[in-house]
């Protein structure tokens, strides 16, 4: 029995869809679009850069700054959304999780430790402190980021706090929170 190949099939019902949609065709023999990588996918970089600093492989001062900066990209992913599409910020976070963060140390282990942390390479600095800089910019830039992406729903909160003000206006004077429970009526069961 002769095997079938129904990719043409598949791909001209994928090229149909993309025409209802509106998205042009795409170019013959244009070489595919690379896949937008996902938050699982980030989340696997940012466990693959742990695992490169784990067990002393770089010091104590590159170990924490990395946690830093893998801690503060796992806090933004869930909510790039508030970046909108295309951000540069969005990116930023992306490329810092699968390649920015992941090159900078690999460039620091590929070099014999005592030569990286003892011999200045450039400016005076050694390797080294070229790595704590290069971490210490890549985590200042992801709490900006951060602080970006949070300020999202900060702002909204606000706004719906003006909204409900305009709404429903102002309390005269808030009640205590622990405001004793206003008398009732007495029963025979109270004791005087």
């Amino acid at each position: 029995m002769p095997v079938v190949d129904r990719r043409p099939a598949v791909m001209g019902l994928r090229d149909w869809f993309a025409r209802l949609g509106g998205r042009p065709d795409p170019a013959p023999g244009a070489p595919a679009r690379p896949r937008t990588p996902t938050a699982e996918d980030i989340g696997a970089a940012l466990d693959g850069v742990e695992q490169l600093v784990a067990g002393g492989a770089v010091p104590p001062l590159v170990q924490s700054r990395v946690r830093r900066v893998v801690g503060t990209v796992r806090d933004t992913v869930p909510r790039l959304r508030n970046l909108g599409p295309g951000s540069a910020q969005a990116y930023s976070v992306v490329a810092t999780a699968t390649d920015y963060l992941p090159q900078a140390l690999s460039n620091y282990t590929r070099l014999p430790r005592a030569w990286a942390d003892s011999r200045p390479i450039e400016g005076g600095k050694t390797s080294l402190l070229l790595l704590v800089d290069q971490l210490d910019l890549l985590a200042a830039t992801m709490d900006q980021v951060l602080d970006a992406v949070v300020r999202v729903d900060a702002d909204a909160l606000i706004a719906h706090g003006r909204f409900l003000q305009e709404k429903f206006g102002h309390l005269d004077a808030p009640a205590p929170l622990d405001a004793p429970p206003a008398p009732g009526p007495r029963s025979s069961l109270d004791l005087p």
